[in-house]
Protein backbone atom coordinates (compact mmCIF):
# COMPACT_ATOMS: atom_id res chain seq x y z
CA UNK A 1 0.00 0.00 0.00
CA UNK A 2 1.40 3.76 -1.03
CA UNK A 3 0.95 6.61 1.17
CA UNK A 4 -0.17 9.97 -0.58
CA UNK A 5 3.65 11.15 0.08
CA UNK A 6 4.42 7.89 -1.90
CA UNK A 7 2.69 8.01 -4.55
CA UNK A 8 3.86 11.50 -5.24
CA UNK A 9 7.60 10.22 -5.30
CA UNK A 10 6.80 7.79 -7.63
CA UNK A 11 4.78 9.43 -10.87
CA UNK A 12 6.56 12.72 -9.92
CA UNK A 13 5.11 15.50 -11.57
CA UNK A 14 2.98 14.40 -13.99
CA UNK A 15 0.76 17.24 -15.69
CA UNK A 16 -1.79 15.45 -16.86
CA UNK A 17 -2.88 13.77 -12.81
CA UNK A 18 -5.52 16.46 -11.46
CA UNK A 19 -5.70 15.43 -7.36
CA UNK A 20 -8.69 15.08 -5.74
CA UNK A 21 -9.65 17.67 -3.26
CA UNK A 22 -10.37 15.26 -0.48
CA UNK A 23 -11.88 12.00 0.03
CA UNK A 24 -14.11 10.35 3.04
CA UNK A 25 -15.51 6.97 3.61
CA UNK A 26 -18.53 6.46 6.52
CA UNK A 27 -19.75 3.06 7.21
CA UNK A 28 -22.96 1.33 8.59
CA UNK A 29 -22.09 -1.84 9.16
CA UNK A 30 -25.57 -3.15 10.58
CA UNK A 31 -26.71 -2.25 7.03
CA UNK A 32 -23.88 -3.15 4.39
CA UNK A 33 -23.95 0.29 3.82
CA UNK A 34 -20.62 2.71 2.89
CA UNK A 35 -20.86 6.49 1.34
CA UNK A 36 -18.50 8.03 -0.06
CA UNK A 37 -17.61 11.71 -0.40
CA UNK A 38 -15.84 12.65 -2.81
CA UNK A 39 -14.55 16.24 -3.66
CA UNK A 40 -13.26 16.19 -7.56
CA UNK A 41 -10.23 17.62 -9.00
CA UNK A 42 -8.73 20.54 -7.14
CA UNK A 43 -12.75 21.07 -5.98
CA UNK A 44 -13.31 23.06 -9.03
CA UNK A 45 -13.89 20.04 -11.96
CA UNK A 46 -17.58 20.00 -11.82
CA UNK A 47 -17.47 18.16 -15.63
CA UNK A 48 -15.56 15.15 -13.53
CA UNK A 49 -17.39 15.18 -10.90
CA UNK A 50 -21.03 14.53 -13.39
CA UNK A 51 -18.86 12.35 -15.33
CA UNK A 52 -18.68 9.89 -12.17
CA UNK A 53 -21.97 10.28 -11.50
CA UNK A 54 -23.26 9.50 -15.15
CA UNK A 55 -20.96 6.21 -15.40
CA UNK A 56 -20.95 5.03 -11.98
CA UNK A 57 -24.63 4.65 -11.69
CA UNK A 58 -24.39 2.67 -14.95
CA UNK A 59 -21.70 0.14 -14.50
CA UNK A 60 -21.41 -0.75 -11.08
CA UNK A 61 -24.20 -2.61 -9.33
CA UNK A 62 -22.74 -2.10 -5.85
CA UNK A 63 -24.01 1.93 -6.03
CA UNK A 64 -26.95 2.92 -5.12
CA UNK A 65 -27.14 6.14 -5.43
CA UNK A 66 -25.15 8.71 -6.95
CA UNK A 67 -25.62 12.43 -6.28
CA UNK A 68 -23.76 15.74 -6.90
CA UNK A 69 -23.62 19.07 -5.78
CA UNK A 70 -20.59 21.22 -7.30
CA UNK A 71 -17.69 18.98 -7.98
CA UNK A 72 -18.72 16.54 -5.29
CA UNK A 73 -19.56 13.29 -5.25
CA UNK A 74 -21.86 11.49 -3.16
CA UNK A 75 -22.04 7.82 -3.91
CA UNK A 76 -24.40 5.55 -1.30
CA UNK A 77 -22.87 1.96 -2.25
CA UNK A 78 -23.23 -1.69 -0.59
CA UNK A 79 -20.77 -3.65 0.95
CA UNK A 80 -19.76 -6.72 -1.37
CA UNK A 81 -18.60 -7.19 -5.12
CA UNK A 82 -19.87 -6.69 -8.47
CA UNK A 83 -18.40 -7.37 -12.07
CA UNK A 84 -18.18 -4.10 -14.57
CA UNK A 85 -18.72 -4.17 -17.81
CA UNK A 86 -16.68 -1.09 -18.88
CA UNK A 87 -16.78 0.11 -23.13
CA UNK A 88 -15.26 2.89 -24.08
CA UNK A 89 -17.35 6.09 -23.87
CA UNK A 90 -20.21 4.37 -23.08
CA UNK A 91 -19.36 2.88 -19.69
CA UNK A 92 -16.49 3.95 -18.22
CA UNK A 93 -15.45 3.65 -14.45
CA UNK A 94 -17.06 2.09 -11.94
CA UNK A 95 -16.73 0.61 -8.33
CA UNK A 96 -16.05 -2.98 -8.60
CA UNK A 97 -15.81 -4.04 -4.84
CA UNK A 98 -16.24 -1.99 -1.40
CA UNK A 99 -15.60 -3.84 1.95
CA UNK A 100 -15.60 -2.77 5.48
CA UNK A 101 -12.94 -4.81 7.28
CA UNK A 102 -11.96 -4.06 10.60
CA UNK A 103 -11.20 -0.57 11.19
CA UNK A 104 -10.85 -0.11 7.80
CA UNK A 105 -13.18 0.14 4.29
CA UNK A 106 -11.90 -0.61 1.11
CA UNK A 107 -13.03 0.53 -2.21
CA UNK A 108 -11.84 -0.91 -5.38
CA UNK A 109 -12.50 1.47 -8.39
CA UNK A 110 -11.96 0.56 -12.11
CA UNK A 111 -11.70 3.31 -15.22
CA UNK A 112 -10.71 3.16 -18.67
CA UNK A 113 -8.08 5.64 -20.25
CA UNK A 114 -8.54 8.97 -18.25
CA UNK A 115 -11.36 7.15 -16.07
CA UNK A 116 -8.44 5.04 -14.78
CA UNK A 117 -6.04 8.19 -13.84
CA UNK A 118 -9.42 9.74 -11.21
CA UNK A 119 -9.35 6.02 -10.13
CA UNK A 120 -5.21 5.11 -9.59
CA UNK A 121 -3.73 8.55 -9.40
CA UNK A 122 -6.15 11.46 -8.99
CA UNK A 123 -7.43 9.54 -5.61
CA UNK A 124 -4.45 8.71 -4.60
CA UNK A 125 -3.11 11.99 -3.76
CA UNK A 126 -5.93 13.24 -2.00
CA UNK A 127 -6.10 13.85 1.61
CA UNK A 128 -8.50 11.55 3.46
CA UNK A 129 -7.20 7.96 2.28
CA UNK A 130 -4.41 5.76 4.64
CA UNK A 131 -2.96 4.54 1.42
CA UNK A 132 -4.02 3.35 -2.13
CA UNK A 133 -3.51 -0.21 -3.62
CA UNK A 134 -2.65 0.40 -7.43
CA UNK A 135 -3.59 -2.81 -9.24
CA UNK A 136 -2.45 -0.73 -12.74
CA UNK A 137 -1.86 2.90 -13.50
CA UNK A 138 -4.79 3.72 -16.20
CA UNK A 139 -4.06 6.11 -18.79
CA UNK A 140 -3.93 6.20 -22.45
CA UNK A 141 -5.47 3.06 -23.53
CA UNK A 142 -5.31 1.33 -20.49
CA UNK A 143 -7.04 0.12 -17.68
CA UNK A 144 -6.37 2.14 -14.14
CA UNK A 145 -7.38 -0.32 -10.99
CA UNK A 146 -7.24 0.85 -7.46
CA UNK A 147 -8.38 -0.09 -3.76
CA UNK A 148 -8.41 3.08 -1.56
CA UNK A 149 -8.18 2.27 1.85
CA UNK A 150 -9.78 4.12 4.44
CA UNK A 151 -10.13 4.44 8.03
CA UNK A 152 -13.68 3.70 8.98
CA UNK A 153 -15.66 6.67 10.60
CA UNK A 154 -19.45 6.42 11.13
CA UNK A 155 -21.53 9.40 9.87
CA UNK A 156 -23.42 11.95 12.82
CA UNK A 157 -25.82 13.96 11.51
CA UNK A 158 -26.83 16.74 13.93
CA UNK A 159 -29.90 18.80 14.26
CA UNK A 160 -29.74 22.58 15.54
CA UNK A 161 -32.75 24.69 16.08
CA UNK A 162 -33.20 27.72 18.41
CA UNK A 163 -29.70 29.59 18.59
CA UNK A 164 -30.62 33.34 17.74
CA UNK A 165 -32.94 35.49 19.65
CA UNK A 166 -35.02 38.75 17.93
CA UNK A 167 -32.13 40.88 19.02
CA UNK A 168 -29.39 38.97 17.65
CA UNK A 169 -27.80 35.77 15.38
CA UNK A 170 -28.52 33.58 12.78
CA UNK A 171 -28.95 29.85 13.69
CA UNK A 172 -26.93 29.33 9.97
CA UNK A 173 -24.05 31.06 10.66
CA UNK A 174 -23.66 29.90 14.31
CA UNK A 175 -23.72 26.21 13.15
CA UNK A 176 -21.71 26.32 9.97
CA UNK A 177 -18.62 28.25 12.27
CA UNK A 178 -18.92 26.08 15.35
CA UNK A 179 -18.54 23.12 12.84
CA UNK A 180 -15.76 24.38 10.88
CA UNK A 181 -13.81 25.07 14.41
CA UNK A 182 -14.26 21.55 15.41
CA UNK A 183 -13.14 20.05 12.37
CA UNK A 184 -10.12 21.82 12.15
CA UNK A 185 -8.90 20.97 16.00
CA UNK A 186 -10.29 17.99 16.87
CA UNK A 187 -8.73 14.61 14.97
CA UNK A 188 -10.43 12.49 13.77
CA UNK A 189 -13.66 14.41 12.64
CA UNK A 190 -14.52 15.66 9.26
CA UNK A 191 -17.36 18.65 8.66
CA UNK A 192 -19.12 16.99 5.16
CA UNK A 193 -22.26 19.04 4.84
CA UNK A 194 -24.81 21.63 6.32
CA UNK A 195 -28.67 21.79 5.21
CA UNK A 196 -30.83 24.69 6.16
CA UNK A 197 -34.23 23.24 6.60
CA UNK A 198 -37.46 25.57 6.00
CA UNK A 199 -39.65 24.64 9.31
CA UNK A 200 -43.55 26.21 8.85
CA UNK A 201 -43.31 29.65 8.88
CA UNK A 202 -46.62 30.52 10.87
CA UNK A 203 -45.22 28.77 13.80
CA UNK A 204 -45.74 31.73 16.82
CA UNK A 205 -42.50 31.54 18.35
CA UNK A 206 -40.29 31.88 15.69
CA UNK A 207 -37.46 34.51 15.40
CA UNK A 208 -38.01 35.33 11.49
CA UNK A 209 -37.21 32.99 8.79
CA UNK A 210 -37.82 29.59 10.94
CA UNK A 211 -35.18 27.52 9.80
CA UNK A 212 -33.52 24.63 11.56
CA UNK A 213 -30.26 23.38 10.40
CA UNK A 214 -28.22 20.13 10.06
CA UNK A 215 -24.75 19.62 10.40
CA UNK A 216 -23.30 16.42 9.06
CA UNK A 217 -19.60 14.71 10.21
CA UNK A 218 -17.59 11.66 9.59
CA UNK A 219 -15.93 10.79 12.57
CA UNK A 220 -13.68 7.54 14.26
CA UNK A 221 -15.81 5.82 16.10
CA UNK A 222 -13.78 6.41 19.50
CA UNK A 223 -14.01 10.33 18.84
CA UNK A 224 -17.86 10.25 18.84
CA UNK A 225 -18.70 11.10 22.46
CA UNK A 226 -15.80 13.53 22.12
CA UNK A 227 -17.46 15.45 19.10
CA UNK A 228 -21.08 15.42 21.02
CA UNK A 229 -19.71 16.70 24.38
CA UNK A 230 -17.72 19.54 22.20
CA UNK A 231 -20.44 20.40 20.19
CA UNK A 232 -22.98 20.90 23.53
CA UNK A 233 -20.59 23.35 25.16
CA UNK A 234 -19.56 25.19 22.27
CA UNK A 235 -23.74 26.11 21.59
CA UNK A 236 -24.14 26.26 25.11
CA UNK A 237 -21.23 28.87 25.01
CA UNK A 238 -22.32 30.81 22.26
CA UNK A 239 -25.88 30.66 21.51
CA UNK A 240 -28.20 33.67 22.17
CA UNK A 241 -31.54 31.43 22.86
CA UNK A 242 -33.00 29.70 26.22
CA UNK A 243 -33.80 27.18 24.12
CA UNK A 244 -31.39 25.96 21.81
CA UNK A 245 -31.88 22.16 21.31
CA UNK A 246 -29.48 19.43 19.87
CA UNK A 247 -30.33 16.18 18.05
CA UNK A 248 -27.87 13.73 17.18
CA UNK A 249 -28.59 10.61 14.53
CA UNK A 250 -25.88 7.87 13.81
CA UNK A 251 -26.17 6.23 10.61
CA UNK A 252 -26.40 6.67 6.89
CA UNK A 253 -29.98 5.90 5.82
CA UNK A 254 -32.44 8.25 7.68
CA UNK A 255 -35.35 6.16 8.93
CA UNK A 256 -38.88 6.93 6.73
CA UNK A 257 -40.54 7.28 9.81
CA UNK A 258 -38.34 10.68 10.60
CA UNK A 259 -38.65 12.19 7.36
CA UNK A 260 -42.63 11.72 7.27
CA UNK A 261 -42.08 13.70 10.49
CA UNK A 262 -40.05 17.01 9.24
CA UNK A 263 -42.50 16.75 6.19
CA UNK A 264 -45.03 17.55 8.97
CA UNK A 265 -43.07 20.17 10.49
CA UNK A 266 -42.61 21.72 7.53
CA UNK A 267 -46.73 22.07 7.03
CA UNK A 268 -47.98 22.50 10.40
CA UNK A 269 -47.24 23.25 14.04
CA UNK A 270 -45.73 20.52 15.84
CA UNK A 271 -45.76 19.92 19.51
CA UNK A 272 -42.39 19.12 21.41
CA UNK A 273 -44.39 15.80 22.71
CA UNK A 274 -44.31 14.38 19.06
CA UNK A 275 -40.70 15.52 18.65
CA UNK A 276 -39.55 13.93 21.53
CA UNK A 277 -41.89 10.32 20.36
CA UNK A 278 -40.23 10.21 17.49
CA UNK A 279 -36.88 11.03 18.24
CA UNK A 280 -37.25 8.06 20.32
CA UNK A 281 -38.71 5.58 17.65
CA UNK A 282 -36.13 6.26 15.14
CA UNK A 283 -32.80 6.28 17.31
CA UNK A 284 -32.79 9.72 17.74
CA UNK A 285 -30.22 11.28 20.74
CA UNK A 286 -31.69 14.53 21.93
CA UNK A 287 -29.49 17.21 24.28
CA UNK A 288 -31.17 20.23 26.16
CA UNK A 289 -28.35 23.02 25.37
CA UNK A 290 -30.33 26.33 27.05
CA UNK A 291 -33.75 24.70 26.46
CA UNK A 292 -36.19 22.52 24.85
CA UNK A 293 -37.95 24.26 22.59
CA UNK A 294 -35.50 23.74 19.60
CA UNK A 295 -36.30 19.98 19.77
CA UNK A 296 -38.79 20.37 17.43
CA UNK A 297 -36.85 21.98 14.52
CA UNK A 298 -33.77 19.53 15.25
CA UNK A 299 -35.51 16.65 14.58
CA UNK A 300 -36.68 17.53 11.73
CA UNK A 301 -33.30 18.87 10.12
CA UNK A 302 -32.33 15.51 10.53
CA UNK A 303 -35.34 14.13 8.00
CA UNK A 304 -33.97 16.77 5.71
CA UNK A 305 -30.53 16.52 6.29
CA UNK A 306 -30.39 13.87 2.72
CA UNK A 307 -32.80 15.59 1.03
Amino acid sequence: MLSREEIMEKIGKKPWVSPYERIVAVADEENGIIQLYEDHARGTCFGGAAWEVYHYQRTSELVIEAKRDGARNVFTVRAGSGELRLIPSFAGAGIERAEISGDEIRITYAGLAGGGVAVALARGLAPGPKGVEIHSMGGGKQLGRATLVFPKMIKLTVGVDDTDSAGEGATWGLCNEIAYEISGKMSGVEYLHHTIVQLYPKAPKKTTNCVSIALTFAVLPEKEEELKKELIRMFRERSSSDETGVAFFRGILIPERLKSYADEVRRRLVSLEEAERVASECGVELHEVTGRGGFIGAVAAIGYAER
